[in-house]
């Protein structure tokens, strides 16, 4: 396993070595403040010791509920919004065949995983139930509460879709419930259904919990090593420990960077990737620090775009726009396979002068171009590098952001670890459906439309 590395010599025109440097004794302390529990929120944070608390015994019964899953269905659907569904979808997605919801289960040799209960489409519910008719399938709900509005919607349909389907005995035991280890509507439901279930340790939030059977058991009935992925998050734990100098931590240097970038005016933050398998790791981290630091009037705007598609659409605008933001690059080093451009005689397009050459070279110097051409006009780019994209790596990938993003939290002085805006449209939307307990909101609220 060859170590994930930051590279942030391109912010030097917009911030110095020193500037970053200042922020070491702060970073060292917040830290230190994480691993002694002495920081805000100090009681959701479940995942710095999660890694060695995942014991043989768990992911052999994880592995073993997966390998069941895969004997008994086409499709997984996984019930969940949020974390409950983007780390997992993000794992699998960068380890994945780019065409995997239309190749055959026995190409696959894992059931395609299907996510539902991160909206309200009754369009998407209703398409998904016609798909359902016609496959044999099983479900994992997630949710800590099991009242959570958009889960609590698909999984009341689903129930009853798979209870009407194979009958209720059966269907029990194609439902898996992630859920709180003792209360709750799903815990409660779970134990008197006889479902199989999974702990969602109380001091783990939603963005954190990718690596707890939240995300565990979809990216095992995926077809993944789960514990070539937790490898990788242990190594990542051990480069960013207390132990670990700040020029050698590369969460630490991220955080350091970034916030500095911020100090300068640079407030929204473009995640980019030429790799299009690590769209949803862009979307899981745009939750991860949109929900971690936008809080107080502050933080760092999580933005991202898939290159070079986005260069056609958003690169006008990232080359010349506003400059308020700053880039940062997930690249990786090889590809999974070798594809070559072939010559052509008559040459048409004008492209023998890169005849021969692999996709993954053109990529890489579309890449390289396109940084330069970016911290010319301004844009300062910050580089992740991992050399492959592989169950290790995009454990280490995870473990990276989670710690950068506990310490930039810090740095902006927020809780990185709560959401308390979130619970703002829920209230109005309760309120509008009428909700018991919400009478006095739902007048104020009718008023003003």
């Amino acid at each position: 396993m060859n170590p994930l590395t930051i590279n942030i010599d391109r912010i030097s025109k917009t911030v110095s070595k020193a500037e970053i440097d200042a922020f070491e004794p702060e970073i060292k302390k917040h830290i230190e403040s994480l691993y002694h529990k002495t920081g805000k929120g100090n009681d959701f944070l479940g995942w710095l010791t999660l890694l060695s608390e995942i014991d043989n015994a768990l992911i052999k019964r994880i592995e073993n509920d997966a390998n069941r899953i895969k004997k008994n269905a086409e499709i997984f659907i996984v019930i969940g919004i949020g974390g409950s569904y983007l780390g997992a979808r993000a794992v699998i997605d960068a380890l994945s065949n780019n065409f995997s919801s239309i190749l055959s289960v026995s190409e696959r040799k894992a059931p395609l995983i299907i996510y539902a209960g991160n909206n309200i489409s009754e369009d998407y519910l209703a398409d998904l139930l016609e798909l359902l008719d016609k496959k044999e399938y099983a479900i994992a709900v997630v949710s800590k509460s099991g009242t959570t509005t958009e889960p609590a919607i698909a999984f009341r349909i689903l129930k009853q879709h798979i209870e009407k389907k194979y009958g209720k005995v059966a269907a029990k035991d194609r439902i898996i419930a992630i859920t709180d280890k003792s209360k709750g509507a799903l815990k409660k439901l779970a134990d008197k259904e006889g479902y199989s279930t999974y702990t969602i340790p109380d001091n783990v939030g939603g963005r954190y919990s990718v690596l707890t059977p939240v995300g565990l058991l979809p990216i095992a009935v995926a077809g993944f090593d789960i514990s070539k992925l937790i490898e990788g998050a242990k190594a990542m734990k051990n480069q960013t420990s207390t132990a670990i100098p700040f020029k050698e931590n590369p969460a630490a240097i991220y955080a350091a960077a970034r916030n500095a970038l911020l100090k300068k005016g640079k407030s929204i933050e473009v995640l980019a990737s030429f790799t299009p398998n690590l769209h949803f790791i862009i979307e899981w981290w745009k939750q991860l620090y949109g929900e971690s630091e936008g809080k107080e009037g502050k933080g760092i705007f999580p933005a991202g775009v898939d290159y070079t598609s986005d260069l056609h659409s958003m690169g006008q605008y990232l080359q010349e726009g506003k400059r308020n933001l700053f880039e940062t690059v997930i690249s990786v080093g090889k590809s999974k396979k070798e594809l070559r451009i072939p010559f052509d005689t008559e040459n048409a397009d004008g492209l023998n002068f890169i005849a021969q050459k692999k996709i993954s070279e053109v990529n890489k110097m579309a890449e390289l171009g396109t940084m330069i051409a970016h911290v010319d006009g301004d844009l300062p780019n910050i580089l992740i590098y991992m050399d492959a994209l592989n169950e290790e790596n995009i454990g280490q990938l995870i473990y990276f952001f989670e710690m950068a993003c506990a310490i930039s939290g810090y740095l902006l002085g927020v809780n990185p670890f709560d959401q308390p805006g979130v619970e703002a449209y829920k209230n109005n939307m309760f309120a509008l459906l009428g909700k018991p307990g919400f009478e006095k909101e739902t007048e104020i609220i009718r008023k003003r439309l």
